[in-house]
């Protein structure tokens, strides 16, 4: 406000609140107490008090206490806990001490503190693309850009990420999937990592939803500035930006978990909690407490906070941790018309961008295909796991395969979706790389300090034949061509392609599949690229760019087996080693063929071909009028043959192909000489 700055925090049981004033994050004692009193100070359940002659850059925090009897509000100790607003839009861990803020006994001065901003300007209603066509890239803001080979001025930012938006310009992708950039608690790991000096890397605990994370801005004081430029550049690359939020739970924890915000201001609404003791927390999400999200005003703070990162920060679409939580009602029973999915798509602002559902939470709840609302995608568990087991070789799932290459019409189809609705993905931040899936068998995170307990164990992996590192070049062969196939399959897939960053560099994380803690060499990208590293990434540019080329592999609708108007051929026909001849009920099958049509008259055809035998296989080829095959892809051919413009390759002048083992071949249709 022009005279000055208004506070408000909502807390609906408190008998007394204070605002406490800092000059600066470093202060160790308030410049200025200032409490408020009823009823000049409250309307309804909100406190507030307009503070004039403040200066931007100062720092706040709220304490609040309330009637004995209320959880984290009567117990004297409890009371003088300071607590960071939940709106506040930049913050400040400079003093934090999660194990101090978790202690009734200790420091209130090592609480997390807002900052007085600069309000932003709301952005004029820009047109936002959705999924179609889109390329999903996954990467972590710090891990990107913090390995001392990146170059950058301000690694680990939003600012050192804004050099590398040239390389993700030339790779191809059209939208950047951030990992939790939203403030989390940093000090959050289980004791074993707090020991070994640790920290919580992903994010996934978030305190302050209203502000990017401080660590990843140069002046955390200026946070939604530097957020702001740093969408605006990647919009101005052509990139889109979503954003992996978590709203399924909070860094509070538990009933042992630090006190920051939500569990003195509003604990019975905010979290779920045990209708007998409100101490204890419902834990549907493997982190202490759960989010009571379809309560009413839960709801609206979280479809305001979207909101906010839209229409002022600028974001493009949203990816939701855990998200059939968003599913449960407030004593976690399952809700079949639950409020929050329908508000969030109903929303005006939030109508118009991508919206994405982690369709399962981490006490059993699954929605893949039958998440609640309209317009959600999905990402897609299954797919992964069906190419997973086919690429290391499992036999008799070609139908299962094609099927997710189809975009997942069983999924999605009967009620109205499309296949933008299946975010398809072979790897992402959870799990193993890329590199890693196709070297180990089983996972190594002894780094972590839980004795290789932590993960998952069941990772659908294959090392090729030697577990780790190795130095065969037959292994080493072997793993450069499944890592392609993987990439390939998932490129050529119906539906929304993820890759993980780093994937196209062979990062590898030694096999640790559960690396949340590792904010070190283990989880950052290395820009120091080996030939190996850089064969691959030319692999992957050139398979975004033939996606972008063939129409044909980004359907808006379904394939049927009929041509499309104007069209002689079915838009998709399936094939095993002879033509119309699949191989749907073999138990042994590891190979499969399917032709697609072009999506307009005029455009190429394509010809894939897919063989995870242990030996060469022949494949019959469709007869074409006028028109003659060129070998553009072959994963088993030796970089860079490994894919070529279809311009540099000679027609196949022979009725069968030949396809090595474990390998993918795709076939482009081109006008024949002799025509």
């Amino acid at each position: 406000m022009p005279e000055g700055v208004n506070f408000c925090v909502f807390c609906r049981q408190a008998t007394r609140v204070e605002l406490l004033l800092y000059p600066s994050s470093e202060s160790t004692e308030p410049v200025q107490v200032i409490p408020l009193d009823e009823p000049e100070n409250r309307t309804f359940f909100f406190w507030h008090v307009l503070v004039v002659d403040l200066p931007v850059g100062c720092c706040y925090t709220w304490r609040a206490s309330g009637p004995h009897g209320v959880p984290q509000m009567s117990d004297e100790a409890a009371s003088r806990k300071q607590l960071v607003d939940p709106w506040v839009r930049a913050v400040s861990d400079q003093l934090y001490s999660r194990p101090q803020a978790a202690d009734a006994h200790g420091s209130d001065h090592a609480s997390l503190r807002g900052f007085v901003t600069e309000p932003l300007d709301a952005r004029a209603d820009r047109n936002i693309p959705g999924l179609e066509g889109a390329v999903i890239y996954e990467l972590h803001v710090g891990g990107f850009t913090r390995h001392a080979s990146s170059g950058v001025a301000q690694p680990g930012s939003f600012a050192g990420l804004m050099e590398k938006i040239p390389y993700l310009q030339a790779l191809g992708v059209t939208h950047v999937e951030l990992l939790p950039v939203m403030a989390f608690d940093e000090q959050d790991v289980p004791a074993p990592a707090v020991e070994r000096g640790l920290c919580n890397y992903w994010g996934y605990s978030t305190y302050s939803f209203y502000s990017p994370h401080p660590r990843y801005c140069v002046e955390p004081s200026r946070a939604p500035q530097e957020f702001r430029a740093f969408v605006d550049a990647l919009h101005a690359a052509g990139i889109c930006v979503l954003l992996d939020v978590v709203f399924n739970h909070t860094s509070e924890a538990g009933t042992d978990g630090p006190v920051i915000h939500f569990k003195v201001l509003a604990n019975d609404v905010f979290y779920q909690v045990d209708m007998g003791d409100a101490r204890r927390y419902r834990d549907y999400t493997g982190c202490g407490n759960t989010v009571n999200c379809n309560h009413p005003l839960v709801s609206a703070f979280i479809t305001r906070c979207l909101e906010y990162w839209v229409r002022e920060l600028g974001v493009d679409g949203f990816r939701f941790d855990l998200a059939s939580i968003f599913a449960r009602g407030a004593q976690g029973e399952l809700l079949a018309t639950p409020p929050l999915p329908w508000s969030i798509e109903a929303s005006p602002v939030l109508a118009r961008v991508p919206l994405i559902a982690e369709a399962w939470d981490a006490a059993g709840l699954y929605h893949v295909g039958a998440f609640p609302g309209m317009a959600w995608a999905e990402w897609n568990g299954r797919y992964r796991d069906v190419v997973r087991r086919f690429v290391r070789g499992d036999p008799g799932i070609i139908g299962a395969l094609c099927t997710c290459m189809a975009g997942s019409a069983d999924l999605y189809q009967d009620d109205g979706r499309l296949p933008t609705s299946s975010i398809n993905f072979v790897t992402c931040h959870d799990g193993f790389t890329l590199m890693d899936l196709v070297s180990y068998n089983g996972k190594h995170n002894e780094a972590n300090g839980e004795d290789n307990r932590d993960g998952s164990s069941d990772n659908l992996s294959w090392n090729c034949g030697v577990e780790g590192e190795s130095d065969d070049p037959a292994v080493i062969a072997l793993r450069l061509r499944q890592a392609r196939n993987h990439m390939a399959i998932l490129l050529l897939s119906q539906g929304v392609p993820m890759i993980l960053a780093g994937d196209e560099l062979l990062r590898s994380q030694r096999g640790n599949n559960n690396a949340f803690c590792q904010d070190n060499a283990i989880s950052w990208v290395d820009w120091r690229h080996s030939d190996d590293a850089l064969n691959m990434l030319r692999f992957v540019r050139e398979l975004i760019a033939l996606r972008k080329r063939h129409t044909s592999l980004r359907r808006r609708r379904f394939l049927t087996g009929l041509p499309a108007d104007g069209q002689s051929h079915p838009d998709v026909a399936w094939h095993g080693e002879r033509l119309c001849e699949p191989a749907w009920h073999d138990p042994n099958a590891r190979f499969v063929a399917f032709t697609l049509a072009g999506h307009a008259p005029g455009d190429p055809m394509l010809h894939i071909i897919l063989n995870m035998n242990e030996d060469v296989r022949a494949a019959a080829l469709p007869l074409l009028d006028k028109h003659a095959w060129r070998r553009i892809v072959d994963t088993a051919a030796q970089p860079p043959q490994d894919i070529v413009p279809s311009a540099e390759t000679a027609t196949l002048e022979r009725r069968l192909c030949l396809v090595k083992a474990r390998s993918v071949v795709v076939l482009e249709s081109a006008m024949s000489a002799s025509s």
